[in-house]
Parts: C-alpha cells; structure tokens; sequence
C-alpha cells in the first residue's frame, strides 16, 4: 500500500521574518507536525531560522521559492500576518512562482489569494492549488442549542490582549495533559492553529451570528473522543477591536474551566498605543471572564472559572525576572502560574495540574 507523503512546507516571511511579525512562522516551526524544509526571506538568506526567532533550529532561510523547492518544499505557507490582512505586495511574486511550478499555497491572512488576478492566472498555468486557512464552513449553525458529551471537560484560554501566547498555551496544555496520561484535543479557532492541527474553524472570519456556532460545533465533535477539549482562544474581551470575535468564542465554547494568558511586558493594549489604552490587571480579567463566561449558563449550573494563568515572558531578561513575574501573578491572583516555554514541561504541567485539580473539586 503506498502511503502518502505529508506536505513538506517552506514559510513565506519575505522581510519579515521576526518574533513581532512572523507568529505563524514561529507557531509553526515549533508545533507542526509535518517537515519544514525552509524560511523565504532573502533579507536574512543564508542563516538559521533559530537565530532570528528563537526556533527552528536547522531549518534554513533562503532567497527565493526556487531554493525553497530545491530543498524539497511542495507547499509555500505564509507566515506572517499584518494588520487588516491583507497579502503584502512583496510576497505576490513569490506566490505566483509557487503557483506556476504547481506548488500548493495555504494562506492565513484575510485577503484570498485567487482574488488577485494575476495569482490566479498564475495557478491556471501552472496548476498550483492554494488552501484559504480562513475560509469558514457554509453552513456554519446559531449557537447556543448543543452541549458536549458529558464527562468531557472544555478549557478555553483567554488573554489579558490579543497575541499573548493563547496558541501555545493551548497546545502546551494539550501536550501536559496527554503526558498525565488524559485523553486531550486541541481545538483550532486560527489560522495557525489550524496549520498546525490541519483542520478547524477561524472564527475571526466567520460571520457575526455564526462564531458561536461554529466554536459549539468543533467543541461537541471533539468531546466524542477526547475528556479535554482545550479550545485556542482569540483576542480579548478588554480590547476594542477584537472583543466581539472572543466573546463569540466564549459563549460558543461554553467552557467549564479557563487558562488566563497574559504578557507581563505589555502595558498598552495592543495597537492602542497611541490612546495610551492600558492592559487590564490580572484580577480584573478573572473577574471579566468569569462573569461573561457565566452568561451563557442557567442558573443552578457550575460558574466556569479561571483556575491558572499561563504567562509569556519570552521578552522579559534575565531569567531571574521572569520568574518574579510568575511569582507575582501567582500571588495576584491565588492561583497557579506558569511560561509554559520559559519553563519547559514543568511549567505546561503545573497548569495541567490545576486544571485536572479544578475538574476534581467541582466533580467532589
């Protein structure tokens, strides 16, 4: 029987290929389950992925799709992101040689790639495909009729900002909880969560009425074969132009518990710098949460809570620091705190402990 081959990948970050701007890039090179044979980024060819972001270490950058494809890429990934989302004219080159050497494109950003005529003249010669990470379902329902199967237990994590390390979170207590031995899915609600996963819905795309639909259906499917759904969180409810996809999620998701991600460094709420909009304290998004989250529930049912708080100090030196800022969120809070990069495994399982420690006391 002759078994497929998985997608070998090469990333696209032409000029940008840095920790504040390639954050699928570096979901990726860390997560994913298949190879990445590359970075594109001529600015920075001839160097190790590692030394720009930290991971990826091997996985070379180079100038162009041609040298991409040379060392075996048969997918082009973009790997950055940009504001209103829309595919950098710098890359369009790019994707028209992918598409015209019949190379497949997965595209996360919000602007589709075929819209552009000459991308899609591109792929008419040469046969390329593209898959749109950000083309939700059609028939996407309402939210708020479903419930998961009972005995599975459903984590959202939520976040002080938007990109605070929600992702990762996730994926980090996925990981802890199978280590434990526990049956635990990871459910994606972006595109580079869904990269990595290789399927999900996101939610940053889908219309309005249908988020919580959407978050409630990938929910309920994923509890018929896991005990722990931990659901990837989106934006914040404290910031302005993300709060209404993350209160979709939130009440689609119904969670029963929550991980509070939070960036000790960020003082201003992201892109509001110039309003000087600061970051809400970490009680006061605990209080946030909870009391949003148990909108969605009848009265007499559990309240969700947030039990942990996954911190991201990948900014924050010396270590020493960042260890004081784990220590001082614990003690804001009373609850347990952890970087699940910073500190490796034993970090990603002091939050799987406390979840699996707030599943108990509510089961007692």
């Amino acid at each position: 029987m002759n078994v497929p081959a998985g997608p070998r990948v090469a990333l696209l970050a032409i000029g940008q290929f840095t920790r504040t701007t390639a954050k699928t890039a570096i979901g990726v090179l860390r997560y994913a389950p298949y190879p990445v044979v590359a970075v594109i980024d001529p600015d920075r060819a001839g160097t190790d992925a590692a030394a720009h972001v930290g991971v990826g270490n091997g996985v070379p950058v180079v100038a162009t799709v041609a040298d991409a494809i040379a060392r075996g890429a048969d997918v082009i990934l973009i790997g950055t992101a940009a504001a209103g989302g829309r595919i950098p004219d710098a890359y369009r080159p790019a994707l028209a040689a992918a598409l015209e050497r019949g190379l497949e494109v997965w595209n996360g950003l919000h602007e589709r790639v075929l819209a552009d005529p000459s991308l899609r003249d591109a792929a008419h010669r040469g046969g390329g495909r593209v898959r749109e990470l950000r083309e939700p379902p059609a028939d996407l329902p309402i939210g708020g009729h479903r419930r998961p199967r009972g005995g599975a237990t459903v984590v959202l994590t939520v976040g002080t900002d938007a990109a605070v390390g929600k992702m990762t979170a996730s994926l980090e207590i996925v990981a802890a909880l199978r280590r434990a031995g526990e049956r635990a899915t990871f459910v994606a609600t972006g595109q580079t969560g869904i990269a990595i996963a290789g399927d999900g819905v996101a939610v940053d795309a889908v219309v309005a009425d249908f988020i919580a639909g959407a978050a409630e259906r990938m929910v309920c499917e994923a509890a018929e074969h896991a005990d722990w759904v931990v659901v990837e969180g989106q934006g914040s409810l404290t910031h302005p132009g993300f709060s209404g996809v993350t209160l979709g999620l939130l009440h689609g998701s119904a969670p029963d518990l929550m991980v509070l991600c939070h960036d000790p460094g960020r003082r201003v709420m992201k892109g509001y710098d110039a309003e000087g909009l600061p970051v809400r304290s970490l009680q006061d998004c605990v209080t946030i949460y909870e009391e949003a989250a148990a909108w969605r529930r009848p009265p007499g049912y559990p309240r969700p809570r947030v039990v942990a708080v996954a911190l991201n100090t990948v900014a924050i030196l010396p270590p020493e620091g960042a260890q004081r800022w784990i220590s001082d969120a614990s003690h804001e809070t009373g609850l347990p705190a952890a970087d699940p990069i910073r500190e490796g495994h034993p970090g990603a399982d002091r939050l799987a402990r406390a979840l699996v420690d707030a599943r108990g006391a509510v089961a007692r």
